[in-house]
C-alpha cells in the first residue's frame, strides 16, 4: 500500500532546499555561518513552518545556538521575500527556527560506541 504524498511534504521539501540555498550562499551573517538547515514541518494548511537547524564543526553551546537562532531570525523577513520570488505558493508560510537536537543525539552516540569498542 503506497502513502499519499502530501501537498505540505511536497511544499517543505521545496522549502528545506530554497532555505538551504539561501543560509548557504546569501546570508552575511556571520551567526548563521556553520548552520545547516536539516529539515522543514509545514502545517497542513501550508502557512507556518518550522524550520529546524543544526551546527556544523563543534559542539554547540547554548551561546552558540542562541546566536545562530537571533541570526535566522533577523533573516526570517529576507528569507520571506526571496522564497515568495523564487516560488509560486499562494502564501509564503511564516517561519520559525527550531535547533534540531537530533545531531548531538547521534553524534554523543557514535562517541559512545566508539568508546566500548575501544574498552574491548
Amino acid at each position: 500500500m503506497a502513502m499519499e504524498y502530501k501537498r505540505s511534504d511536497r511544499v517543505a521539501d521545496l522549502l528545506h532546499r530554497e532555505i538551504a540555498e539561501l543560509v548557504f550562499r546569501r546570508l552575511k551573517d556571520p551567526r548563521v555561518a556553520n548552520i545547516t538547515i536539516s529539515g522543514v514541518q509545514l502545517s497542513g494548511d501550508l502557512r507556518n513552518a518550522r524550520v529546524f537547524f543544526c551546527i556544523m564543526g563543534r559542539d554547540a553551546d547554548e551561546a552558540t545556538r542562541n546566536n545562530a537562532l537571533r541570526g535566522l531570525d533577523n533573516a526570517k523577513g529576507f528569507m520571506r521575500l526571496e522564497l515568495g520570488r523564487r516560488l509560486s505558493l499562494r502564501y509564503v508560510p511564516r517561519l520559525e527556527f527550531e535547533y534540531d537536537t537530533s545531531f548531538e543525539y547521534g553524534d554523543k552516540m557514535e562517541r559512545l560506541l566508539k568508546e566500548l569498542h575501544e574498552d574491548e
